[in-house]
C-alpha cells in the first residue's frame, strides 16, 4: 500500500485540534501536579510525622496504580461516591495532576534533601525561621537540581494524555482514532500522530535543556 500524503494533509486540522487539547491537558495537569508535588515533597522532607505519613500514603497509592485506572476511577467511580458529575476534560486534568504530583513529590524531596545540611543550620543560626531558610537558601539550589527529572516527568505526562482515549477526551490519539474510523487509513494517520508527539516532546526537550543551561546545573 502506498503512503498517501493527501490523507495526512486533509487530517491536519483535526490533528492540530487534538494536539492543542493534549498540550492544554498536560500543561494544566503538570501545573497542578507541581503544586501538589511540592507540598507533598516538603512534607516528606521536613513535615511533622502525621503529614509525612499522609504524603507517603498518597505517593505510594498513586505510584502503585496505573494512570488509566486512576482516570477511570475519577470519571466513573468518583461521581457515584460524591454524587457529582465530572466531565472528561476535568477528569483528565485531575488525573494528570494527582499522578504527576506523586512522582514530583519524590523529586522535590530528593532535591531538597540533597542540599548539605550545613546550609540549613547556617540559616537557622542567622535567626531565620525554617520557612525562610527553605525559600531563600535551600529552595533556589534545590530547584536547579530538580529541573532534569521535572523535564522527564513533563514528557511522560504529555504522552500519558493518550490514555484518556478511554473516557472519550478528544486529545490527539482520540482524534487519530476518529479519523481512521472514517477513512480507514491507519498507516498515514498513526504516522502523523507519532510525528506530532515527537515534535511536541522534542520542543519540550529543547526548552528544558535551555533552562538547564541557563541555570548552569552542575
Amino acid at each position: 500500500m502506498d503512503f498517501d500524503w493527501s490523507v495526512v494533509i486533509s487530517a491536519l486540522p483535526d490533528l492540530l485540534q487534538g494536539a492543542r487539547l493534549t498540550v492544554f491537558i498536560a500543561a494544566l495537569g503538570l501545573l497542578g501536579g507541581f503544586i501538589v508535588g511540592f507540598i507533598a515533597g516538603v512534607c516528606r522532607a521536613y513535615g511533622p510525622p502525621v503529614l509525612n505519613v499522609l504524603a507517603q500514603v498518597y505517593i505510594e497509592l498513586i505510584r502503585g496504580t496505573p494512570i488509566v485506572v486512576q482516570v477511570m476511577f475519577v470519571y466513573f467511580a468518583l461521581p457515584m461516591l460524591a454524587n457529582v458529575r465530572i466531565d472528561g476534560l476535568t477528569a483528565a486534568v485531575f488525573a494528570i495532576t494527582i499522578n504527576s504530583g506523586a512522582y514530583l513529590a519524590e523529586v522535590v524531596r530528593g532535591a531538597f534533601l540533597s542540599i548539605p545540611k550545613g546550609l540549613t543550620e547556617a540559616g537557622l543560626a542567622m535567626g531565620l525561621p525554617m520557612p525562610r531558610v527553605l525559600l531563600k537558601i535551600i529552595g533556589p539550589l534545590a530547584f536547579r537540581r530538580l529541573i532534569p527529572p521535572l523535564g522527564n516527568q513533563c514528557i511522560v505526562s504529555l504522552k500519558d494524555t493518550s490514555l484518556f482515549i478511554v473516557i472519550g477526551v478528544g486529545e490527539l490519539t482520540r482524534k487519530g482514532q476518529e479519523i481512521i474510523a472514517g477513512n480507514f487509513r491507519a498507516v498515514e494517520i498513526w504516522s502523523a500522530v507519532a510525528i506530532f508527539y515527537l515534535v511536541m516532546t522534542g520542543c519540550m526537550t529543547v526548552v528544558l535543556r535551555l533552562i538547564e543551561k541557563r541555570m548552569r546545573i552542575l
